[in-house]
């Protein structure tokens, strides 16, 4: 692949600020994994009894690194941890291969940092079906734990990316009995992005002192409304990883409910959930789907993904051309239960169809008009019950053609 030259056009104006999370320091180094002259490792340490929560793909074809989390995920511990994360190679489809390289790099990890082996967490990202050179990591190591400082979670951020085209951090602040409680988390992901999870790496931090059960319950509920909601290409992963480690170094203690704290992790899982979107390969447009009216929650969820997975519905936002008819298509080819003659379709504040046909106020001309924004809605409410679910995704242009055809160049 190429090296990004632009930015995608729904990028944010800049990287924000992330705060400094006592018990966490970071660095990141040019290994050479794939990419030349430009940061692809990064490592975090984290402070002894940080408490590590995931969700992972569930992809058959799921990584050896992916893998290798989960047999460690769901173990309390009062030693210090570490995460490590390439780009570059997936180190998936590798064979036997792949579990060498992930063992080579965790337990190099351990040995470097003094932190058990069942406390590092691996995570690679990039091409499938090559073997990890990892070697070229551990010869890093010493490098990183060097460099480890708590403030370089921006690079951090930028050593994970792909085919990403900006660096993608969000951050929260609360108070909790009087005293502050940061969360401060980063991503990757541009393609290959759907449900289940959605090529994603997400990494979370906060000071508040967990409970390892609590944070794992929160974790998996609020993952459902934000990385579970988004897709790109429709594409499932066999990488995505989103790790949340709670340090304790504010002193305290926070449980799952404890609704501050809640709102405040939703929301950086949520804000860079559509970060991932709107970096999506090639897009020009972040798009809403929200569905209301369904007979079930899960009738809501499929009509919303079928409509942000449809490649006409993408398209045509694309060429901004307000086809509402392929919203029709969509709902119709789903499965989930739906009245033609009950539904009706909005364009933002539009109202396009109702009733089994276009609405009498509706002008193609203001379709028109909306659809030449960067942000927009498109609303279904099929008129059977009272279940709704939003999603999110982005439209599908040239670019992302361009871009997957030269992949692995």
């Amino acid at each position: 692949m190429g090296e990004i030259t632009h930015v995608s056009p729904l990028a944010p104006e800049a990287f924000p600020d992330l705060p400094v999370i006592e018990g966490v320091s970071f660095a990141a180094v040019a290994a050479g994994v794939k990419y030349a002259d430009r940061k692809d490792v990064m490592l975090a340490h984290l402070a002894p009894g940080t408490a590590v929560a995931g969700v992972f793909t569930r992809s058959a074809t799921r990584s050896a690194a992916v893998l290798d989390c989960q047999e460690k995920i769901g173990h309390d511990s009062a030693a210090g941890a570490a995460i490590v994360v390439n780009a570059g190679n997936a180190n998936a489809f590798t064979g036997k291969n792949g579990a060498t390289a992930t063992k080579a790099v965790t337990n190099a990890v351990a040995a470097c940092l003094d932190v058990p082996e069942g406390r590092v967490f691996s995570s690679s990202t990039g091409v499938i079906g090559e073997p990890l050179p990892h070697d070229r990591i551990t010869a890093k190591l010493e490098a990183l734990k060097a460099q480890l400082d708590p403030t370089a979670i921006d690079q951090a951020a930028e050593a994970i990316r792909t085919t990403d085209t900006f660096a993608k951090g969000a951050t929260r602040t609360i108070e909790v009995d009087g005293k502050a409680v940061k969360i401060a988390g980063v991503a990757k992901g541009s393609g290959m992005i759907a449900p289940d999870m959605a090529t994603m790496l997400v990494y979370i931090f906060t000071d508040a002192a967990m409970q390892r059960a609590d944070l794992q319950s929160l974790v998996s509920e609020l993952n459902q409304s934000t990385f579970n909601a988004i897709t790109v290409d429709s594409d499932t992963s066999t990488s995505d990883t989103l790790l949340v480690a709670a340090t304790g170094g504010s002193g305290v203690e926070v449980t799952a409910d404890s609704a501050p704290f809640k709102q405040a992790l939703h929301d950086v899982m949520q804000e860079l959930a559509h970060l991932v979107v709107r970096d999506g390969e090639g897009a020009t447009k972040f798009v809403e789907v929200r569905v209301t009216g369904a007979a079930s929650a899960d009738d809501a969820r499929i009509h919303a993904m079928a409509i942000a997975n449809s490649p006409l519905v993408k398209t045509a936002v694309a060429g901004e051309d307000p086809n509402w008819g392929r919203v029709v298509m969509a709902i119709g080819k789903s499965g989930a239960a739906a009245d033609r003659d009950l539904l009706s379709i909005r364009f933002g504040d539009i109202l396009v169809a109702e009733q089994g046909w276009v609405s009498p106020t509706y002008k193609e001309e203001d379709g028109a008009n909306y659809m030449t924004q960067q942000e927009l809605l498109i609303h279904v409410d099929l008129g059977l019950g009272d279940a709704e679910d939003t999603v999110w995704t982005c439209d599908l242009t040239h670019g992302y053609i361009t871009i997957n055809a030269d992949y692995r160049s």
